[in-house]
């Protein structure tokens, strides 16, 4: 058995989790999600990400404003939807169950 194939299984199952999170504070641009990513140690490349926006935004959980830049061409700037907020409170749940559930686990109660 894989370790590395079952973490990237895990960190795909947070990464919506992760975005929304980001998205929750404020819109951001595509490079400023990706940075908060990696600063918190989840690395992801733009071509995992863009799909993946478009997925949520087509979900009707995020949606996008073009905003004018000073250093090159109008940015999309990704807003989570009210919709999006509501799901998120659903995945929050979820997580805070799973937490719960490994944390009795391991003995940690």
């Amino acid at each position: 058995m894989n370790a590395d194939n079952i973490k990237s299984q895990m960190r795909k199952g947070y990464l919506e989790y992760c975005i929304l999170l980001i998205l929750r504070k404020k819109p951001a641009y595509t490079s400023d999600i990706i940075s908060e990513l990696k600063e918190a140690k989840l690395i992801v490349v733009e071509g995992t990400l863009y799909p993946l926006l478009t997925r949520l935004k087509n979900g009707e959980l995020l949606d996008y404003k073009w905003e004018e830049s000073t250093q090159g061409p109008p940015r999309k700037y990704y807003e989570m939807t009210s919709q999006g907020a509501s799901f998120l409170d659903e995945l929050e749940y979820a997580w805070n169950e799973i937490y719960n559930v490994v944390k009795k686990i391991k003995g940690e109660n």
